[in-house]
């Protein structure tokens, strides 16, 4: 017996900010729309506040482990959205000019900060993103700053998407927000999009793709389990006009990889030129003592300022003395203040001074006992965009090892003398912070253990003026591929030195019109020009102008 083969217009596999903006803007334009997502849909009074195997910490999440590098990411409805710490800034000016290893701009000479500054807006006002004041910094935050003023250096809150009024510093964003204080695209593209009649499949896990005669194409699915991520509850096909390609950026290049047995060769910087955002963490084991003695701080009588969940958000405050243009590439990164819960912080520091091994044994274990006086500071640097994915595992974006979140993927990633430049400097200013009249002592993550590591994966399908090194045009259509677009972190070609949402959400959004006019092109009523899900137009009118250059009129 044949199969069922669906239909739809537009079919968007993923659902974090990639999927979730392109699928609001199609289905309110007046598309069919249909979102194929992989992990689960849980409600905001599902996450659960522990970090228990089989609760929600575990479910919403993907952890890849690679040859040299691993990946954390979301897996649920709303992707990265949901588990990240909502931290928005803009990315710097000169990021737009580098270079990286090609020795020519990575960046496609249609986008520069003023043109993507339109698109910035719009996200602003769909996530009602804000400059944090000093009100708004946790603790840790706060103590990051101090410690950083008294080094002679400067420090600023973040720009975050976050409804203050909302949050009560229950720590626990990385599980999803109960309290809907973070903006996660389950609160705003998404139900805007629901609202217009798109249909959102939790547990489709897309395998690959195929073509129609007619031009079109057929997106080959599997139905995980809700529980076991390992077990399929059967396989489907939807055929559709457009396909938009948002799985993340450990995904989405495996999904292509996959597919290029039946779609004919793929852009050679497909499953390339991975970026790990050149992320760094380093750990303070703080004097406590010292705090008091040096910063004057202190939370109390009997109070822990670090516990687990004590301390309050995420990142709230970061040193950005090395965002300067006119320093050399791989010599600029910001520093993080971060919370990183129980789990792989503790597995992954190591300890200071140490003469046996630095990350387990006798003076590890010492360390451990006072880990609720660390502070985590994040380093976003200039990585070489080094990683490369190797031929795909059978089924999914990785070899599945447990029922949820563990898996062993084909990504191979060896940093370079540029990559180790910038976290060799950028760990030698954490420590002259924080080890400055004995306030700490600091030690980066070991790499020995998962090798590097990133919670903002980017440039696997990256968009590009050169077709040799990029495998999307300026549009974020796939070369050779018409019809197939790619909106999510993998199209941003290089690490960005700051946190990545804000970036990844600004190009999704600047690849709206053009697959509008492409989805016209092939027979589909749809037209651009909704509102900020929220209702908001001034973002709308800032990006009119843009319009005609970027539906190719």
């Amino acid at each position: 017996m044949s199969e069922t083969i669906e239909r739809t217009d537009v079919l968007v596999i993923g659902s974090g900010f990639g999927g979730a903006i392109a699928a609001y803007h199609l289905a309110a334009g007046g598309a069919k729309v249909t979102v194929l997502e992989r992990g689960p849909w849980l409600k905001s009074n599902e996450f659960e506040h522990d970090y228990k195997l089989g609760s929600s910490y575990t479910r919403i999440f993907d952890f890849v482990v690679g040859d040299g590098m691993s990946v954390l990411g979301g897996n649920c409805v709303g992707g990265g959205s949901v588990v990240y710490f909502a931290a928005m800034p803009r990315a710097p000016r000169f990021v737009f000019d580098r270079k990286g290893s090609i020795g020519r701009r990575m960046w496609p000479k249609a986008i520069s900060r003023d043109t993507l500054d339109p698109w910035y807006d719009r996200i602003e006002e769909s996530l009602s993103v804000s400059k944090q004041g000093w009100e708004d910094a946790s603790y840790a935050g706060g103590l990051w700053a101090a410690a950083c003023d008294r080094a002679g250096r400067t420090a600023n809150p973040l720009a975050a998407a976050i409804d203050n009024s909302k949050c009560v510093s229950c720590n626990f964003m990385m599980a999803g927000c109960r309290f809907e204080a973070k903006q996660s695209l389950t609160a705003n593209y998404l139900p805007a999009a629901l609202a217009h009649g798109a249909e959102i499949r939790p547990l489709h896990e897309v395998q690959y793709l195929t073509r129609t005669p007619e031009g079109g194409y057929r997106v080959h699915y599997n139905i995980v389990h809700d529980e076991d991520y390992r077990l399929q509850n059967g396989s489907g096909v939807i055929e559709a006009k457009i396909v938009v390609m948002a799985a993340g950026a450990a995904a989405t290049p495996v999904i292509l990889q996959r597919s290029e047995a039946h779609l004919g060769r793929m852009p050679h910087a497909v499953g390339r030129y991975f970026s790990g955002n050149g992320e760094r963490l380093n750990t303070a084991i703080l004097n406590e003592d010292k705090v008091a003695e040096l910063l004057g701080l202190s939370r109390g009588e009997g109070e822990l300022p670090y516990g687990a969940n004590a301390i309050g958000k995420g990142p709230t405050v970061a040193s950005w003395d090395r965002l300067d243009g006119s320093l050399p590439e791989y010599s600029r990164y910001s520093l993080e203040q971060l919370y990183f819960p129980p789990g792989l912080g503790t597995i992954l520091a190591q300890a200071p001074d140490a003469t046996g091994p630095t990350w387990f044994g006798r003076e590890k274990k010492e360390i451990l006992k006072n880990w609720k006086s660390w502070l985590t500071i994040f380093s976003m640097t200039e990585d070489d965009n080094e990683g490369v994915f190797g031929p795909p595992p059978a089924t999914g974006n990785a070899h599945r090892i447990s029922q949820q979140m563990l898996g062993r993927g084909n990504l191979t990633y060896r940093p370079t003398e540029n990559t180790w430049r910038g976290w060799r400097q950028s760990d030698a200013d954490v420590k002259e912070i924080l080890e400055k009249d004995g306030l700490a002592k600091v030690m980066p993550w070991t790499n020995d253990l998962v090798g590097a590591y990133t919670v903002h994966p980017l440039a696997s399908c990256r968009m590009g003026d050169d077709p040799h090194t990029s495998a999307l045009d300026d549009t974020n259509e796939l070369r050779g591929h018409p019809g197939i677009f790619v909106t999510d972190g993998s199209a941003v070609p290089g690490a960005l030195t700051v946190n990545p949402a804000m970036t990844i959400a600004a190009v999704a959004e600047r690849a709206v019109p053009g697959i509008v006019a492409a989805a016209r092109r092939r027979g589909v009523e749809v037209t651009y020009g909704a509102p900020a899900p929220n209702g908001q137009t001034s973002g709308r009118k800032g990006v009119l102008p843009l319009l005609p250059a970027l539906a190719n009129a």
